[in-house]
């Protein structure tokens, strides 16, 4: 896969997150939040509670189970631990969570995968 279709294929998956969550009753404040420390694709708010929310696409279902690793959630909670002053001002609770979107299913919402947080 070419590294333009890559990132099509990201934020294609980034959009149906963002939906899903929606849907859920999350509101998205922020998508593709750069820091010095890598950068997290979605943050969203609900009743009180941020989530830092990384979100990976695979062509193939089977290949979900594989897409996130250790060395991608540190890089997303070294982000998250940047920019919580941002975003939870008013000391709410924090998490990090993760969204696999794959074709002709529904999204899987992972919460709280870091628990170093």
């Amino acid at each position: 896969m070419t590294r333009q279709r890559a990132e099509q294929q990201g934020r294609r998956a980034e959009s149906i997150a963002a939906g899903w969550l929606r849907l859920h009753g999350w509101r998205i404040l922020a998508q593709r939040v750069r820091t010095p420390r890598g950068e997290v694709d979605l943050v969203a708010k609900r009743r009180g509670l941020v989530a830092f929310v990384e979100v990976k696409a695979r062509t193939k279902a089977a290949d979900l189970e594989t897409a996130i690793d250790l060395r991608r959630l540190k890089r997303v909670a070294a982000a998250a631990e940047i920019l919580y002053p941002e975003y939870c001002k008013k000391g709410e609770d924090a998490r990090i969570d993760v969204i696999l979107v794959a074709p002709r299913r529904l999204p899987t919402h992972l919460t709280n995968v870091w628990h170093g947080f």
